[in-house]
């Protein structure tokens, strides 16, 4: 891939989210430079997975054995795993997805692998051929309301998770710097985070995580940060990315009035760019971004446009796919993007309010699905199978379960408390069994969808449980790819009440001011979702203090 930076290219034609039209914020946090970046000061826990930045002519000439000397303070580390352990840790995770696939607990396995991994950094399996296939033991049964016990034997909904660890105090060096969603690497190695400074963090799994001893989790602190020049739109990862091979290792982002960045996992610099253009031959911010998912080509939302880029040709070269045609088709800002994994299908969220179904091979609209969100669309899953699709939108509060074998009718729908403009996003485990969303008050809920009869017809699903995960809004949820672990984050941008005043002094002003600082929660949390082990059994949950 070509290594050219895309900088800070302005332009006149960047678009605005509604609730995340932030101002530019420093790239640094204040009393901090670049060589401080992402180290821990607590004794026993590994240095930054950031490494200086090789020239092109480096990396050609040095081995991946070899580029683990350049990073200064622990030269037998790469920004994953130790070098001299790659061998033993490969077999160990051939182990756990084989254990995985035979439906027993993942946790008896994965106490093993942190023999193997030092940081936390590559602990998971590979995308590409360690993680569980879904939908191939979806199919086997014919259905997706038959999947494979083992592939969600791990997770444990009988009762709430625990919270593990998480990170707070570094988003408190900001005033108002509220998370804006989280999601694991596909390789399950690390979690990224965006948030209202524009700056996307990335965060090691705590090796500890292997095992019961969770009592001495510490607080996380990211290990690369990685800072936009404005507010983040959207940002995905490379879905072949596996922390054994360090050029699979970047995610893309876009922000308003930048080019489509892609980011280097291991160094966090700027490994490409992608230059959209309008009509104007103006510079244009991308509204979502998702990859194929095979990682070849990124597709791009726009309004009433989707542009497709080859991820191995940065530059302005793109196709472009209006979603409109002589005013017919799907209107709006293209919000968000999603690929179906056993078809070649692709569906647009948009602004307008609907959802539109086209043919990856030259973006032919397939079927637009009926217009039944209060709100614009802001995120969208394929169920693991193919066969249904999740859609939720802003200032509604339903998600909407469709199943595209009929795509005429919701199957059925999933309430939850979205009062706000922010994106609320939801995610499905593994096996596509379990759906999990945050919402405004904090609270997640899962649902299981396997508890609907399948002659239901536009029923409401009550959740299996609901548990408070943060005092603010919870506005991420991500579910590990192969372990029972979640991370959720949390915060929203907080106005004024229309009685607040500068000039008021009097102790009531003050008083009022209270709750509101209580209600504010800017967090990360790491959550377990499995069985307790034998250590830890009664335990009650952690707090982040």
């Amino acid at each position: 891939m070509s290594d050219t930076a895309g900088g800070g290219d302005g332009g006149g034609g960047g678009q605005d989210e509604g609730a995340d039209n932030e101002p530019p914020q420093q790239a640094l946090l204040p009393g901090e430079d670049s060589s401080g970046v992402g180290e821990k000061s607590e004794e026993g826990l590994p240095p930054s997975a950031k490494r200086p930045k090789m020239s092109d002519e480096d990396q050609e000439q040095e081995p991946f054995e070899e580029r683990a000397e350049t990073g200064g303070e622990t030269p037998e580390q790469t920004g994953s795993c130790l070098q001299e352990d790659i061998s033993s840790f490969g077999q160990r995770t051939e182990q756990l997805q084989c254990e995985a696939e035979a439906g027993r607990d993942v946790v008896s396995v994965a106490e093993g692998v942190q023999e193997s991994c030092e940081n936390g950094d590559g602990c998971g399996t590979p995308s590409d051929d360690g993680q569980l296939n879904p939908g191939d033991q979806h199919n086997s049964n014919g259905s997706s309301d038959s999947p494979a016990e083992g592939q969600h034997a791990s997770l444990d909904f009988t009762q709430n998770p625990q919270m593990l660890t998480g990170s707070w105090t570094e988003y408190s060096r900001l005033p108002e710097n509220y998370l804006k969603g989280c999601k694991w690497a596909p390789d399950g190695s690390c979690i990224l985070t965006n948030s209202a400074d524009n700056v996307l963090r990335l965060y090691n799994l705590p090796p500890q995580i292997y095992s019961y001893n969770w009592d001495s989790l510490p607080e996380m602190s990211p290990a690369l940060r990685m800072a936009e020049g404005d507010t983040i739109y959207d940002y995905c990862w490379y879905p072949k990315m596996t922390s054994l091979e360090p050029e699979t290792c970047f995610l893309a982002s876009s922000s308003r009035d930048n080019p489509i960045h892609l980011w280097d996992a291991f160094y966090g610099e700027v490994r490409a760019s992608f230059r959209p253009y309008n009509h104007l031959d103006e510079l244009t911010a991308a509204l979502s971004l998702c990859f194929t998912p095979d990682g070849s080509q990124l597709y791009c939302g726009f309004d009433k446009t989707v542009r497709v880029f080859h991820t191995e040709r940065p530059g302005r070269d793109c196709e472009e796919r209006p979603t409109t045609v002589k005013k017919q088709g799907q209107g709006g800002i293209i919000s968000c993007l999603g690929f179906s994994p056993c078809q070649s299908v692709y569906a647009c969220g948009s602004y307008s309010r609907c959802t539109g179904l086209y043919a990856c091979q030259d973006g032919t609209l397939l079927a637009l699905l009926p217009t039944r969100h209060h709100g614009g669309l802001t995120h969208l899953l394929f169920s693991p199978d193919g066969n249904y699709l999740y859609t939720g939108g802003r200032k509604d509060s339903e998600i909407l379960c469709w199943d595209l074998r009929e795509p005429d009718n919701v199957l059925f729908t999933m309430k939850r408390n979205v009062a706000t403009n922010q994106r609320i996003y939801f995610d499905l485990d593994a096996s596509g069994r379990y759906l999990i969303s945050g919402d405004t008050e904090g609270v997640v809920s899962v649902w299981d969808t396997q508890t609907v009869p399948p002659e239901a017809s536009e029923e409401l699903l009550q959740p299996q449980l609901r548990f408070q995960a943060h005092w603010d809004c919870t506005n991420g949820v991500s579910v590990h790819p192969f372990m029972p672990l979640l991370a959720t984050s949390s915060g929203q941008r907080k106005f004024p009440s229309p009685g607040d005043s500068e000039d008021d002094s009097g102790p009531d002003s003050e008083a009022a001011a209270v709750p509101r600082e209580r209600r504010e929660d800017n967090t990360l949390r790491v959550w377990w979702a499995g069985p307790v082990g034998p250590a830890h059994e009664g335990t009650g949950d952690q707090s982040a203090g």
